[in-house]
């Protein structure tokens, strides 16, 4: 081992995340390290978000164009699925990480190839390859942004059926006859779509009674019309009590006692803290958890200590992991520097408000579910006096134009005291890039009267806002 390399912070996680936080404290005038076990630039840029929706863009695209006249029948036919994988294949840079680590060099970090652990306060050991042993130690800051892992179920079978998780979704070679997708949030709705598409035949097994069970009920209920539509078997209330592989074949054996076979079955059922062999019981926290932190994203009992992104179960999204990357890199550059007050009231610089109040999501399925804020049902669960508003979007002029039988829905939760938006939910075609609107006016708790005077474009799809407004004032 040889003697250890001293930073002022140190970061374990090279994916986005970890990124974004040796970026801010190098622009604040930090040295950093940056520790990656696997590929720099992590989960979301080789097997979550730029795979995934890769492959769902010209499943997307395809949906929009059959619903244009004059372009429909050009479009009759299926997608060439070797094209759409190898597309894919190029924006996850072929799993290959290089401008990524060009990238970190760009901004003067240093990079440490191996498995990272803590190894008591303020230190890091990395194992490389060869085993050799490094050992790093933070002046100001390490920073855990190791991510997620799927969870699979403890269920007879499973091991030996080499069930697909998200990583072999999105990265498969080649585009089975038969998928079983078991479980019904966005990976799982995300993929059925994508792999229907491609030429799959899909069932998809919730446990439930929907999808998308963390945005408004309605939007689970569009996606799995959809998905029904476009040729997949969609089951809720079913649960799955062994799976067996033999050969190319998987049987699955479901809580009534039937069972049903595909080639390749994809557990899509959660997601579990990667923490479990980073050293935790060595700074009094227990390896496997997550990892609790107050809104400047340090952990409780730490004042060295910081958690960022996935792995402090806030909020699993890699766009809220990079927002709080940047808060964090702030903040232990204001500490660093000894700013005696830090600003951490809502929605101040050095504080993760947004983790709370208003995080955007978008599941790119056809209808895309698009959502910023809080639902309905957290906000009567949080105790506010709130109203929901619903629209047809159908019946905006920009939909119609949009697509022909535009079907989709709107709404927006008002909170009745303060008479500002708290949360907002479009479900239609192309409502992704729509969301953004909606998270500009919940952080910036624009007033419902001053919203009035916020003038949308005729004929957009955006002329929903007009609508909603029109249906809140009366």
């Amino acid at each position: 081992m040889t003697e250890p390399i001293e930073y002022d912070v140190v970061v374990v996680g090279a994916g986005p995340v970890g990124e974004n936080v040796a970026d801010r404290v190098r622009a604040g005038g930090l040295s950093a390290a940056i520790v990656e076990s696997e590929l720099v630039g992590g989960e979301c840029s080789y097997w979550a978000c730029m795979p995934s929706k890769a492959l769902l863009r010209p499943v997307i695209a395809r949906a929009d164009a059959r619903r244009v006249p004059g372009l429909r029948q050009a479009v009759q036919g299926p997608l060439d699925a070797a094209a759409v994988l190898a597309h894919r294949d190029y924006y996850t840079s072929h799993w290959k990480d290089d401008g990524q680590v060009g990238w970190i060099e760009s901004i003067g970090a240093d990079l440490y190839r191996g498995h990272g652990r803590l190894a008591g306060p303020r230190r890091v050991t990395v194992t490389a390859d060869d085993g050799t042993v490094t050992t790093l130690t933070a002046r100001h800051a390490v920073a855990v942004c190791t991510g997620t892992r799927a969870a699979l179920p403890d269920l007879p079978g499973l091991a030996d059926a080499k069930p697909w998780t998200s990583r072999e979704a999105t990265s498969s070679d080649h585009v089975p006859g038969r998928l079983v997708v078991v479980g019904g949030g966005v990976v799982a709705t995300e993929m059925a779509t994508a792999w229907q598409a491609l030429g799959s035949q899909v069932t998809v097994l919730v446990r439930g009674d929907g999808l998308l069970n963390r945005m408004e009920p309605f939007a689970g209920e569009l996606v799995a019309d959809a998905l029904r539509e476009a040729g997949a078997d969609v089951r809720t209330g079913v649960s799955v009590k062994a799976v067996e592989r033999q050969g190319d074949t998987v049987t699955v054996t479901l809580g009534d006692g039937s069972t049903l076979e595909t080639d390749e079955i994809l557990f899509a059922t959660g997601r579990a803290p990667r923490t479990d062999d980073i050293g935790l019981e060595t700074v009094g926290h227990k390896p496997g958890s997550w990892l609790t932190v107050d809104d400047t994203l340090r952990v409780e009992g730490s004042d060295w200590l910081y958690a960022v992104g996935d792995a402090n179960h806030r909020a699993l999204l890699t766009h809220q992991g990079k927002y709080q990357a940047r808060i964090v890199g702030d903040v232990i550059t204001a500490r660093a520097a000894g700013v005696p007050i830090l600003e951490t009231d809502p929605w101040g610089a050095h504080a993760a408000t947004a983790d709370h109040a208003a995080v955007p999501q978008v599941v790119f399925t056809d209808p895309e579910a698009a959502s910023a804020g809080l639902t309905l049902a957290e906000a009567e669960a949080a105790g506010l006096r709130v109203r929901a508003v619903d629209y047809d979007m159908a019946n905006v002029a920009g939909a119609g134009l949009y697509a022909d039988g535009y079907t989709g829905r709107a709404r927006m939760i008002v909170d009745l005291d303060r008479e500002i938006l708290l949360g907002v939910t479009f479900v239609g075609p192309g409502v992704g890039e729509l969301i953004h609107s909606a998270t500009v006016a919940i952080a910036g708790e624009v007033p419902i009267a001053r919203l009035w005077h916020a003038v949308p474009s005729y004929p957009t799809v955006s002329e929903v806002w007009l609508r909603l407004l029109e249906a809140y004032r009366g």
